[in-house]
């Protein structure tokens, strides 16, 4: 085989690879975007009627395996008085999981781990939530009951 058609194998193989990680990143943090989006359209639905909204707030998360290593990603809160419940973005990548939230309580100047979601958990693609101490996957689905659950210590 000549030089020339080793430069041209190599050419075509690279051109037909699959994306790269860098673009695989990009989307991956892209959809965590719509996610996040989708889930506080979903919260403020729960809570129509009740007089309470989620609010939106800026976060950056720094993921050591994403190419980009950091980007910013809006977390959503919801406040009563001086109480609030905050879902927090807080990485991408983890074992089988493309997206993590924190879910706290803040009130009385401390916080408590209330749980955590996940964007997607091996064949699922939806939002599952674990509990503080529950070291397994793939959590209960996160639906309106989980929600009013979670939501439950904004009320002393």
């Amino acid at each position: 085989m000549s030089v020339k058609s080793q430069f041209l194998d190599k050419l075509q193989t690279r051109q037909s690879a699959p994306a790269s990680s860098v673009s695989k990143s990009q989307a991956d943090i892209a959809e965590f975007h719509l996610k996040m989006t989708l889930l506080q359209e979903q919260m403020d639905a729960w809570l129509d009627g009740t007089g309470l909204n989620v609010e939106r707030f800026s976060v950056s998360v720094r993921d050591l395996l994403a190419e980009v290593g950091a980007f910013d990603i809006d977390g959503i809160v919801l406040r009563v008085d001086d109480r609030a419940v905050k879902f927090t973005p807080v990485f991408l990548y983890g074992q089988s999981v493309t997206g993590c939230v924190d879910v706290t309580l803040h009130a009385e100047g401390g916080s408590t781990s209330l749980g955590r979601l996940f964007m997607r958990a091996g064949q699922f693609n939806d939002w599952r939530l674990t509990y503080p101490g529950a070291s397994t996957l793939p959590g209960v689905h996160f639906d309106e009951g989980a929600f009013f659950g979670l939501i439950l210590s904004l009320l002393p």
